[in-house]
């Protein structure tokens, strides 16, 4: 599982209840992950949440029952940090997506999407909580077949859209400087939050900003949200 070892532990209790002789590894980092994939046994399934790893072409050709990524944004928002994306553009609705994974990040078949309204004044950590909590929700809905199946989940015939954002987009967005109209910092406040770069200066040529923008919710909820999901199912799921 390529997440976090909080959010491994709760969500593997997903599949372990629809298959008690799976085993569960966590894999948060690369290096982690090339361990597990080294010599993958058959019937491995490799399922992301939340990473920002790219799984190598390698990894991808030798597990041999699918590999997954739970997107923390709708099909419209592909790409890093999709939540400051659509907080800055003042998006209606959000949502998570569920797919396949290819060698291109956020292109392979959508298996499942999940949308929600964007509450009224929502700051980055709401829209991020309730992203994961869709994903949870997602998950654990999608457990049985993923822990019993081994062959691949169907498919929506649901198309990716819009810009697939980068990191390098998210710190330019993120960095409000002396030159940044009001209206344009108090837009950029509103999406990316405490993780706004302030610059008293304005950027000079061939200066990079940097900043930490998250798509995770806080490791110490993962297991409440984990079990607040597992009993209530998603609007607007497909």
């Amino acid at each position: 599982m390529l997440m976090g070892d909080v959010e491994a532990d709760a969500l593997g209790r997903f599949l372990t209840s629809e298959n008690s002789g799976l085993e569960i590894i966590a894999a948060p980092t690369r290096e982690q992950l090339d361990t597990a994939c080294a010599n993958p046994e058959s019937g491995t399934r490799l399922i992301a949440l939340c990473s920002s790893v790219i799984v190598p072409g390698t990894h991808l050709e030798a597990i041999d029952c699918g590999i997954y990524n739970f997107h923390p944004g709708p099909p419209s928002y592909p790409g890093r940090y999709p939540s400051v994306f659509a907080l800055y553009e003042a998006a209606k609705n959000f949502g998570v997506t569920v797919h396949h994974m290819v060698a291109r990040v956020e292109e392979g078949p959508i298996v499942a999407a999940e949308w929600f309204p964007v509450p009224e004044y929502c700051d980055l950590e709401t829209l991020d909580t309730l992203s994961f909590k869709a994903l949870v929700s997602l998950f654990g809905r999608l457990a049985k077949p993923l822990a019993t199946d081994p062959s691949p989940l169907r498919t929506k015939g649901i198309g990716w859209s819009g810009t697939k954002c980068s990191k390098t987009d998210c710190d330019v967005l993120c960095t409000v400087d002396a030159s940044t109209s009001p209206a344009e910092s108090e837009k950029r406040i509103r999406a990316c939050g405490p993780h706004l770069n302030w610059i008293t200066q304005p950027l000079g040529a061939g200066t990079r900003p940097t900043t930490k923008a998250s798509t995770r919710a806080a490791p110490a909820r993962v297991r409440e949200l984990a079990q607040s999901s597992s009993a209530s199912g998603g609007a607007g799921a497909v």
